[in-house]
């Protein structure tokens, strides 16, 4: 009992019923961290300058071309999950079951990001530089998700906040554990075992305090603050990556994940290095992009003649010529009084 209650206890389940519609954890981790992310983006963004409601219509955008990217670097990079003897092709597009690959994620995203942020003519770099504590803030909640799923966790250990992973059961399906819930609470042979997704989930939220902080003290601009995000975040995952114990695929005996997140981190530092040559932070007027130009376009357009009140002319005064009558002439203008003398005492 006493190590039992030395470890952390694993949920029974990852999914509820209610009446026919399934409730998945994962799928309600990450639309909560979507949520934050957009508010915590748009406030920084209001902050800086920028336009309120700006980031809502950048992440009409950016959210669905992110979910599309996570998919697909996630197939790609484990496609033996879905392509192989005995596995249903038709399970790539079951997102809901988790597997989101946060380098597609980005990517993607980031293409969804740069075409509404040129439909609204504002810099992708300063939007990036916003949104970035609020985007590794979702992904931290996110990593909540992958506790409810019992996925993404390392080797045996005996410390004391190893992770107690429970067999589940599905009777309608075998083969779907995913869907199971778990009785008696009989731990998997290698349990307890390291919470890595634990482990990225307060990296995340330490990587954001450190951007909140650098942007503060520094003001970091053209999407430096955006690149700290990803330099930390890449720092963390590699060493945490190579914690994990669930299947992957390698090159020259390292994860891809691991060798993507070196990659990452050189490109990130050097943009970090090559942006800051490019001045102080973007001025807030260049924030509110077509926003300006329409606000600019309505003071001219109210201020215009067209909409200015008529005003009467004055007339001319008459001119007085030698041959006018008398009656017309002015008055002769009387001489000034002359002031009375006084005796000075």
């Amino acid at each position: 009992m006493s190590a039992f209650l030395a470890t952390i206890p694993s949920p029974d389940r990852g999914v509820w019923h209610l009446g026919p519609i399934p409730l998945r954890a994962y799928a309600l981790c990450i639309i909560a961290g979507i949520i934050v992310a957009i508010w915590w983006g748009e406030r920084r963004w209001v902050a800086r300058g920028g336009t309120k409601g700006t980031v809502i219509d950048i992440a009409v955008f950016a959210v669905p071309f992110g979910l599309v990217g996570g998919r697909l670097y996630h197939v790609i990079t484990d496609p033996e999950l879905y392509f192989t003897e005995g596995r249903n092709p038709w399970n790539a597009f079951a997102i809901w079951d988790g597997g989101l690959g946060i380098w597609g994620a980005i990517a993607l995203g980031a293409v969804g990001a740069l075409i509404a942020c040129r439909r609204r003519g504002i810099p992708l770099p300063a939007m990036a530089d916003a949104v970035a504590p609020g985007i590794v803030v979702a992904q931290a909640i996110g990593r909540i998700g992958n506790y409810f799923n019992q996925e993404l966790y390392g080797a045996h250990t005996d410390l004391p906040w190893g992770l107690e992973v429970y067999q589940r059961f599905n009777p309608e399906d075998p083969n779907n554990l995913l869907n199971g819930v778990a009785t008696g609470h009989i731990p998997l042979p290698e349990s307890p075992v390291h919470p890595t997704f634990l482990y990225e989930l307060i990296w995340n939220l330490l990587v954001a305090a450190l951007v909140v902080w650098a942007d503060r003290r520094f003001k970091l601009g053209h999407g430096r603050a955006f690149a700290l995000y990803v330099a930390g975040y890449t720092a963390g995952r590699g060493w945490i990556e190579m914690m994990r114990t669930d299947t992957a695929n390698h090159i020259l005996g390292l994860r891809v994940n691991v060798w993507t997140s070196i990659l990452l981190f050189a490109g990130a530092v050097a943009y970090f290095v090559v942006a800051a040559k490019r001045g102080p932070r973007e001025a807030p007027e260049t924030l509110a992009g077509k926003d300006a130009a329409a606000a600019a376009a309505d003071a001219s357009g109210s201020g215009s003649d067209s909409d200015a009140p008529e005003v009467a002319e004055e007339p001319e005064p008459a001119k007085v010529t030698a041959d006018a009558p008398a009656s017309e002439k002015p008055a002769p203008e009387a001489p000034a009084e002359e002031p009375k003398k006084t005796d000075e005492s």
